[in-house]
């Protein structure tokens, strides 16, 4: 989606940042120049996120830059506005020295106004370049923080927590007390379907969407367990598996885990009834042509792909525990324990014999996204943030 896309978003849905000093609100500080620092696990896990957010910074005609790791593909992502750098750009440990040199005179030449760390894995460089640079930096935070590993920051440079959900602000709001007046909630935007996915053709086969990490086919069990228990039962629909994209994975890591699920299906005797697509494709077109998605066991990280699943209209059967905002019961989606089969099956059934019960979540899934999740939303949030950042530092 690009720019343009955005931007007929933005007029269809609010009257945002171009507006705002019509409305008497503040207006865009052009003077912003935001550098952006991602990893592996960001251009992995949040792409269309990350896309979502530098088209709206292009859109707005604020100088971006984004600092990136070398091997990652970011041409579908980054629009030809944003200028990229390459961190390492020599890739061998001893050259820790130079390479750290080269990103700082990189940064420089661009005059950044504000740092962005899109990532925990990079709060320990975005805080050295905060102080090197005398800048402030805004960090984002994406999954639930534990006690024994601290997150890397610079008391002094760091201007604004951010996380996508209220699970993850009360979380760190626990740990990291004296920054309790720094840590916001800027939720992840998406573009919403105009109609829900969930059983718009009747009579096609039913097919359900999930996903599960690499190599832990155990937690997948359960689940394979029910579904097997469905099938048993006569219910006739086709099990979609998306492959967790595991940043460091080596190929061969990759068709171990291949083999292992494959292993599983034959034992349970669902390799008829369950597809497996590889984590490299365009994941929004799978979950489209879903009409049940599945989030499979609870998680310590905001789920992106939930979130897509939710905006292109599938039904969810979901479980609390961990990040789960999006799980609202009854409202969003059916919830059942992902320890018990009986539970999941149960779940499901709810879909299936229901199908009008199950679009009428789909479209409340949908309308909470449009309400809480609007890419212009987030666009202008994370503005305000920056010139916060840059006016709490210049005090």
């Amino acid at each position: 989606m690009g720019a343009s896309a955005l931007m007929s978003e933005r007029q269809r849905k609010s009257p945002l940042l171009s507006c705002e000093s019509k409305k008497g609100g503040a207006a865009v500080d052009r003077s912003l120049r935001p550098a952006l620092i991602v990893s592996e696990h960001t251009v992995s896990e949040y792409s269309t996120g990350l896309h979502h957010l530098l088209a709206g910074l292009a859109d707005e005609s604020i100088p971006t830059t984004l600092v990136c790791p070398p091997g990652c593909d970011v041409d579908s992502i980054v629009p030809p506005a944003v200028e990229l750098i390459r961190h390492p750009a020599f890739d061998l440990p001893l050259l820790w020295r130079q390479n750290r040199g080269k990103l700082t005179e990189r940064l420089g030449k661009f005059g950044p106004t504000v740092l962005h760390c899109l990532c925990e894995s990079k709060a320990k460089l975005a805080g050295q370049l905060a102080r090197q640079l005398d800048l402030p930096y805004v960090l984002a935070v994406n999954s639930l923080q534990k006690r024994w590993r601290r997150l890397a920051v610079s008391s002094r440079h760091l201007a604004r927590i951010i996380a996508p959900a209220e699970s993850i602000t009360a979380n760190i709001a626990e740990l990291y007390p004296k920054f309790a007046g720094r840590i916001e909630r800027i939720n992840i935007g998406t573009f919403v379907s105009e109609t829900a996915s969930c059983f718009r053709r009747p009579g096609r086969l039913t097919s359900v969407v999930t996903a599960h990490p690499q190599g832990d086919v155990r937690a997948f069990k359960c689940l394979l367990g029910a579904v097997r228990r469905l099938v048993i039962e006569g219910y006739e629909f086709m099990l979609v598996v998306i492959a967790a994209r595991r940043v460091g994975a080596s190929a061969r890591q990759a068709n171990r885990a291949e083999r292992k699920l494959r292993k599983l299906l034959a034992d349970l005797d669902l390799s008829q009834v369950v597809v497996s697509v590889p984590a490299g494709i365009p994941r929004r077109p799978v979950l489209a042509a879903g009409d049940i998605f599945i989030l499979a066991h609870p998680g310590a990280t905001f789920n992106p792909l939930l979130l897509e699943a939710m905006s292109v209209g599938s039904a969810v059967a979901g479980c609390k525990g961990g990040v789960d905002d999006l799980i609202i019961e009854g409202v969003t989606s059916v919830v059942f324990d992902p320890n018990d089969q009986i539970s999941i099956k149960t779940g499901l059934q709810r879909l299936f014999d229901r199908p009008e019960f199950a679009r009428q979540l789909a479209r409340n899934a949908q309308q909470y996204l449009r309400e809480n999740h609007t890419v212009s939303g987030m666009v202008s949030a994370v503005l305000q943030t920056y010139q916060a950042a840059q006016k709490q530092f210049k005090r």
